[in-house]
């Protein structure tokens, strides 16, 4: 039953539910609308006994360790380059750090051998009928699938679609964060450097694989803006307006932005659905329970990927049992893992001077930083995780 599974996003959730969708013995189809798979990216982070349980059964983890980056030393200066803060690598990196690229190629590698892959194409409408759903796609074509899973992250195609606008599920968090890639004239070594003025955060920090290369990562507090997604010369002009006059290495960094042609540019947003479900649609990952940054995404995002096809195992194909005993498994889980995003802006960027002196001046003691690793760790951990057994060698490459 329900063997043919369209799945929309080929980042991090959709691939890894191809995987485990194949094993099991599922045809999987994965559409993507950019033309192929995206390099590069910030770094993503694992930590916590799920998350690494979950690798480990995919038989990932020595390729992942082998790939790592060693983690992202975080440091905080004044104006003049005199540091205020110093943050380990784990802070930031977890217990395995890789970049979103090489993460997403290895799981695309992975779950090649049993998935249809459809890259620089786009589902533009979703019709449910008796027995599945016709798929019009933005290429022209249209398909009959069984069920479809938005795998989509925050601003879901699918769920669009599905579940209505996204203005009914993603919620604005106070801040805007940009990153872009730029020549490391300023010669910033591993992690980053980042200097704060209240309610901003320019930060810089050298490639993990070309030190001649850099990455400038931005967030500034700012009520809901009104703009283009798609116009990159629009966010450049919010950026410089949002960080015009600061001092240190700001001017610097600013020129380099006008250069960049690989801008992301995004709000720090949180999306909240309350039923994961509809018929025969699904969500999985940020589309159904994310956070822009800091919400422990990409673990979440493979953690439920693996219920969500042993549930669909489990069930034998029965899409309304799977559907409610994932929501069920994982519903708490996730919302816990997804509230650390509320927090993120204003931890990178207080609002007040106060604000930032406090959160140097607490993370500066051991002791309160080892507690706040130890929960992050206890909360992406506090998932039970049925063993579904999958014949992985389907997959295997």
């Amino acid at each position: 039953m329900n063997r043919n599974v369209l799945i929309s996003g080929a980042s991090i959730a959709g691939p890894a539910l191809a995987y485990w969708l194949g094993g099991h013995g599922f045809q999987p189809t994965v559409v993507e609308l950019a033309p192929a798979l995206r390099q590069g990216g910030q770094a993503v982070d694992f930590r916590g006994e799920a998350h690494l349980t979950v690798l480990e059964r995919m038989g990932l983890l020595p390729e992942l360790r082998r790939i790592q980056t060693g983690g992202s030393p975080m440091r905080f200066v004044d104006e003049r380059g005199r540091t205020l803060l110093d943050l380990p690598a784990e802070f930031a990196g977890g217990e395995i750090e890789v970049l979103r690229g090489d993460l997403a190629r290895v799981l695309y590698e992975h779950s090649a051998p049993c998935t249809e892959y459809l890259f620089g194409d786009s589902i533009v409408s979703l019709t449910e009928t008796s027995s599945g759903v016709r798929a019009d796609f933005q290429s022209g074509i249209s398909r009959d699938f069984d069920l479809v899973i938005g795998a989509d992250g925050l601003h879901s195609n699918v769920r669009r679609l599905a579940f209505g606008p996204e203005q009914e599920y993603v919620s604005h968090l106070g801040y805007y964060a940009a990153t872009w890639q730029l020549p490391n004239n300023l010669g910033v070594g591993k992690g980053s450097v980042g200097y704060n003025v209240p309610g901003r955060l320019a930060s810089v920090g050298a490639d993990h694989r070309d030190p001649a290369r850099a990455g400038a990562f931005f967030v500034f507090a700012s009520p809901e803006l009104s703009y283009d997604r798609h116009d990159p010369a629009q966010q450049k002009r919010l950026i410089d307006n949002a960080f015009s006059g600061l001092g240190w290495e700001v001017p610097r960094l600013l020129a380099s932005l006008h250069q960049a042609p690989d801008l992301y540019f995004d709000s720090i947003s949180r999306a909240d659905v309350d039923t994961w479900s509809t018929g025969r649609v699904c969500l999985v990952g940020d589309a159904a329970c994310g956070a822009t940054i800091g919400g422990m995404g990409t673990g979440t995002a493979v953690v439920a990927a693996y219920v969500l096809a042993g549930e669909l195992a489990r069930a034998q194909g029965d899409h309304r049992a799977a559907f409610a005993r994932y929501e069920s498994r994982l519903r708490t889980y996730a919302q816990g893992c997804q509230a650390g995003g509320d927090r993120t802006g204003k931890f990178l960027a207080p609002a007040t001077a106060t604000g930032i002196r406090l959160r140097n001046t607490l993370l500066s003691r051991r002791l309160f930083l080892n507690g706040m690793l130890k929960l992050g760790e206890k909360v992406s951990s506090t998932v039970a995780l049925p063993d579904y057994p999958a014949d992985t060698s389907r997959v295997s490459w």
